[in-house]
């Protein structure tokens, strides 16, 4: 599996369509997820996935000529964890690997059409399709570019996802299928993450030189104690750590509304962040704009994606050159 910073052949998103999720914030989603769209589209390809051809017009409207739009039955648009995860190698250069996949241990009702999506994009992008009993989401890893695999014990070891897998049964099937050489286990994710068991990808994400730039909060935070431990678990396995002080809040139909700015997406030359129109989003880009020097640093809406439970990261998938 290359790491997110290797080149794209070019970027998946899938289009939202859950109303039970979003409620009165549908459009505002749309919205969201278009500007995201749009902002990757201006480094390299993107293709919106769209559960009905409604839904599928919608998104042509919303995202203009730049973006490739296909129609393919979804439950929900969190494309990162149902998708299918590209790895490189094989007799034809690129190979599909599609994880099981349960809605986060199940927390939504109505998997089946994004189980089946994870496939159907697999075999659309990929001459070579693997099929892996393990229910693993994207968002739950990260990998660099020297074979190193970072995630939680607090999601792949949660029963909700894998019943009778152990760590080592788990990290032999990340070796085999994803190529990777170590697996370096964090202990557990933010605490406003509600949804997806700590998943690494709400307050981590890999710099290009292979460092982890992680969310630090002080002391008597509700996640400092944790940050700490996965700081102090990275640094023992040999990975550098940045850390990385920000996290805003904002309101959503009455609802406090948690936004990880490292929920964030690599692309060719480019960075997407997610903004949440808080008084610390031109300090969190200015922090982002030093951990990748050499990328465009683009902010983009980000606060309904967040009161949804996820941002730039969790709505996109790389697909990487063969």
């Amino acid at each position: 599996m290359p790491p997110e910073r290797a080149l794209h052949e070019r970027t998946l998103i899938s289009w939202p369509c859950r109303r039970e999720l979003w409620g009165s914030s549908l459009d505002d989603a749309k919205r969201e997820y278009a500007g995201v769209a749009d902002a990757v589209a201006a480094f390299e390809p993107v293709t919106v996935v769209a559960s009905t051809a409604p839904d599928a017009a919608e998104a042509r409207r919303a995202t203009g000529e730049r973006v490739e739009v296909m129609e393919i039955p979804l439950d929900d648009s969190w494309l990162r964890d149902n998708g299918p995860v590209f790895v490189t190698g094989g007799s034809r250069g690129r190979l599909g690997v599609h994880f099981a996949f349960n809605a986060w241990g199940a927390k939504f009702a109505m998997w089946e059409h994004d189980q089946a999506a994870g496939a159907a994009l697999a075999a659309h992008f990929a001459a070579e399709v693997v099929e892996v009993p393990l229910v693993l989401e994207g968002g739950s890893i990260c990998v660099d570019g020297r074979g190193r695999l970072v995630t939680t014990e607090q999601c792949l070891l949660h029963p909700n996802r894998n019943p009778g897998w152990t760590r080592e049964s788990i990290e032999r099937c990340l070796r085999e299928q994803l190529g990777v050489t170590e697996v370096v286990w964090l202990g557990r994710g933010l605490v406003g993450d509600r949804d997806t068991d700590g998943h690494v990808d709400m307050f981590t994400a890999v710099t290009d030189d292979d460092a982890l730039l992680m969310v630090a909060r002080p002391p008597g935070d509700a996640d400092h104690a944790a940050m700490a431990e996965n700081r102090r678990r990275a640094e023992d396995a040999g990975v550098p750590v940045v850390d990385f002080p920000l996290l805003a809040h904002g309101q959503i139909g009455g609802m406090d509304v948690m936004l990880s700015y490292l929920n964030l997406y690599l692309c060719n030359g480019g960075v997407i962040v997610p903004l949440a129109g808080a008084p610390t989003d031109e300090e969190a880009l200015e922090c982002i704009g030093a951990a990748y020097p050499d990328r465009r640093v683009i902010g983009v809406p980000g606060l309904t994606m967040a009161y949804g439970g996820g941002g730039p990261h969790c709505i996109t998938q790389q697909v990487p050159l063969p």
